[in-house]
């Protein structure tokens, strides 16, 4: 590298030198006085001119006979050359050598680009060295691992009882290596975005007080070809300068998607990538006390060498929170927020089935913030209801105006079908609101139906499910005509048509279609297989005639709660309760 830098340096002197020669040669050098031409005539008549040098400039030179350099206008001429022959003085014409100053100008900007184009080839080079040198540079956060521990994660106790594991192992791989046990080189944590995996993580590295390097699957991915493979190489070799420490990959489907298989030989960057972290983990000793921590919510489409053991040995589910785990959640939120003495979180943590952590932290900062913009000492109960559906459902529309009393009673009734077959049929289901005010996002009004905790679901808990769906449309179908039925029916129909279809082609609960997982047989065509496509709308219909004949049984009811909600707007999970009457829940 350094003789060629040296042969690069050696032409451009060479060239410079030519260049300057050239030049000098072009250029001359002596001192000529300026005089008019009238006194150059005067000169020529008295014999004082020796030499007249000749040219196509605006300017002509000459010597005088004391040896004096003059240089004056050109005439321009036929007879002026002739004029100075017969005169005696003597008559050198020069021509300007415009092809050798034309050629050392092509060549100054040929150099000029060539020199251009070399540095910025080397700053090519350079932005690709830093690119690559990207990930030696992370560095380890003691500050931020050393508050974050297990007692700062809510819920998933299964989850967090596994790595609390692996603490001990990191402290004392030791201790394990003289039984022959080897320290897990991997965990794969899997589940539904927000859960806390990422909070996992760190409070692993915290309780183990160890360093932290945290990566997501995204930064491996480049368009410099072995780039992604350098940086897991970089990463790897700084965590083991580290010594023990965890190494945290987010979004590890990003790079550890299943390889395609090429016949032709072939190998994208992205399977480079994937090979790189797979020797890496190999290489791994038993005794280095260094752990990979994976995250993804898609561990169905990994590569198979990523979940070998021996590679991420241990694939830890974390979950949504249940009931208990969300009273946690909320507490551990709401510990630097003044809530008021009323609020009851129990109540709340009941209230938000299926939601993740992120959400529920999600729900007391809204609290908060509802609470600070109208200047109240604490969060009460009403601020956390109200950020509760706005987390659902979007804000309310300030601006109701535009809003026709015929939109309203078909929302109206549409939103208390819901209420009413939920009622009807599912009265273990929680229905906190029911409401026509349109939101932010773009829904008409909502009926917010909270069903009980529970790690199963059942053949009759999905089909009451389709029929709580349909309950809109029904009731739309009822009270204005089956032509009248509005377009706001739709992402009912659509939540309706993909349980269906998981109850036949998934879970195999209908019985004319056989206790068979199409899903597994038929992949991607699913949608498109005619029997499933029958059976799904067979099902459908079956189901909604039957939501329609519960409706039309129950038409007062229906009648009765839809005027309410029209006057009022909305109708909270006591006032529906006071208005269907015990005996018809019966």
């Amino acid at each position: 590298m350094l003789k060629k830098r040296k042969m690069i340096l050696f032409v451009l002197l060479v060239f410079v030198l030519m260049i300057s020669i050239s030049i000098y040669f072009q250029i001359d050098n002596k001192d000529y006085k300026s005089v008019s031409y009238k006194k150059f005539i005067d000169y020529v008549e008295k014999g004082n001119v020796e030499t007249v040098y000749l040219s196509n400039s605006s300017k002509i030179k000459g010597k005088l006979i004391d040896g004096t350099y003059f240089i004056t206008d050109n005439p321009r001429s036929e007879s002026f050359k002739e004029s100075l022959l017969t005169k005696g003085i003597n008559v050198e014409e020069i021509e300007q050598n415009t092809a050798i100053m034309n050629l050392l100008t092509l060549l100054l900007v040929l150099v000029s680009f060539g020199l251009i184009g070399y540095f910025l080839s080397k700053n090519t080079d350079k932005q690709a060295q830093r690119e690559m040198a990207y990930m030696s540079s992370i560095e380890s956060d003691f500050s931020n691992i050393r508050t974050i521990t297990f007692d700062d994660v809510a819920g998933n106790e299964e989850a967090k009882e596994s790595l609390r594991e692996l603490v001990d192992f990191i402290k004392n791989p030791e201790k394990y290596e003289k039984y022959g046990a080897r320290m897990p080189r991997g965990v794969l944590l899997y589940g539904l975005p927000g859960t806390g995996k990422t909070l996992l993580a760190k409070a692993l590295a915290g309780e183990a007080n160890v360093p932290y390097f945290a990566v997501t699957g995204s930064d491996f991915i480049q368009v410099y070809a072995g780039l992604g493979a350098s940086r897991i190489r970089s990463l790897f070799k700084k965590a083991r300068q580290a010594g023990k420490c965890v190494i945290f990959i987010d979004e590890i489907d990003a790079l550890g998607k299943k390889r395609s298989g090429n016949v032709s030989g072939g190998n994208d960057e992205s399977d480079r990538t994937l090979n790189a972290l797979l020797t890496e983990m190999s290489g791994f000793k038993g005794n280095e006390g260094i752990v990979v921590i994976a995250a993804t919510n898609r561990i169905d489409i990994l590569d198979e060498a990523l979940l070998r053991p021996g590679r991420f040995d241990r694939q830890i589910e974390v979950g949504l929170p249940d009931v208990n785990a969300r009273y946690k959640i909320l507490r551990l939120h709401s510990r630097n927020k003044p809530l008021d003495k009323n609020v009851d979180l129990k109540k709340v943590a009941y209230q938000t089935v299926y939601f993740s952590g992120a959400k529920l932290e999600n729900l007391m900062n809204e609290s908060a913030m509802i609470a600070a913009k109208n200047n109240q000492k604490t969060i009460k109960m009403e601020h956390i209801d109200k950020a509760f559906y706005t987390v659902i459902a979007g804000e309310e529309k300030k601006d109701k105006s535009t809003i026709s009393l015929k939109d309203k009673r078909v929302t109206a009734y549409h939103e208390v079908g819901h209420a009413l077959v939920t009622k009807l049929i599912a009265p273990e289901n929680r229905v906190t609101k029911v409401t026509i005010i349109p939101s932010t996002r773009g829904a008409g009004g909502f009926s917010m139906n909270i069903p009980p905790n529970s790690m199963y679901q059942s053949k009759e808990d999905i089909i009451k499910n389709i029929k709580i769906s349909l309950g809109g449309r029904a009731a739309e179908e009822i009270i204005f005509g089956k032509n009248k039925v509005t377009t706001g029916a739709s992402n009912d129909l659509q939540k309706a048509t993909k349980m269906a279809l998981l109850l036949i082609s998934r879970f195999g609960m209908e019985e004319s279609a056989g206790l068979v997982s199409y899903e597994t047989l038929l992949g991607n065509k699913l949608g498109s297989n005619d029997f499933i496509i029958k059976k799904t709308r067979d099902l459908l219909e079956k189901l909604y005639r039957e939501t329609l004949e519960l409706l039309k049984n129950n038409t007062e009811l229906l009648e009765k709660i839809s005027k309410h909600l029209i006057c009022n707007e909305t109708i909270n999970e006591e006032e529906l309760n006071l208005l269907i009457s015990p005996e018809t829940l019966s």
